[in-house]
């Protein structure tokens, strides 16, 4: 039977994810994560895309990109080529690294938007890894609040929707939990 067709356009956002083949790591050491940013960093070079947000786990990845010419199938199949390529080559493997297809979640709301940075954020947290964000390196977290010079990372795009001041703002929106998130812009 065939796969449903993703639909995109540009301009469009999507919550992607995408995790090793049975469930195993796609990064064995802090190199891996490294390589996996670069190539990251390349994709956005050869297929323009805004990326917003990111988490890399051990064992699977979450992006939040804007779409401007290519679909995300391209942009991931690109991606994701390389960076088997590179973990089968380092540590003499064969055959796939991912698990079948990416997810991708349109996203079709302000509200949605900030809930999936919220929850790609906090990832680290909910798996049980850190017990705050400073602890964890491998997320646009740190994007959000020094706003890196060379970021690959647009953290404008939602940092827009909070009032001044903006990061104090969006770290209270991060925590808030239930009722308390209501008062903010979503």
């Amino acid at each position: 039977m065939p796969r449903k067709r993703r639909i995109w356009y540009p301009g469009a956002s999507f919550h992607i994810t995408s995790r090793g083949i049975r469930r195993s790591s796609l990064f064995l050491d802090r190199e891996d994560r490294e390589k996996y940013l670069r190539l990251l960093a390349e994709v956005m070079v050869k297929k323009p895309f805004v990326l917003q947000t990111y988490c890399l786990m051990t064992n699977h990845i979450h992006l939040h990109i804007k779409i401007l010419q290519h679909s995300p199938s391209d942009i991931m199949k690109l991606l994701h080529f390389n960076y088997a390529k590179y973990f089968n080559k380092k540590y003499h493997f064969s055959g796939h690294v991912f698990e079948g297809r990416f997810g991708s979640e349109l996203i079709t709301s302000i509200r949605y938007e900030l809930e999936v940075n919220r929850y790609i954020h906090l990832n680290p947290i909910r798996a049980g890894i850190v017990n705050s964000l400073d602890e964890y390196p491998w997320s646009s977290y740190f994007d959000y609040m020094e706003g890196r010079e060379g970021s690959l990372v647009d953290s404008k795009r939602i940092l827009v929707y909070f009032p001044e001041p903006k990061i104090e703002q969006y770290l209270q929106f991060l925590h808030a939990k239930g009722k308390d998130s209501d008062q903010y812009p979503i």
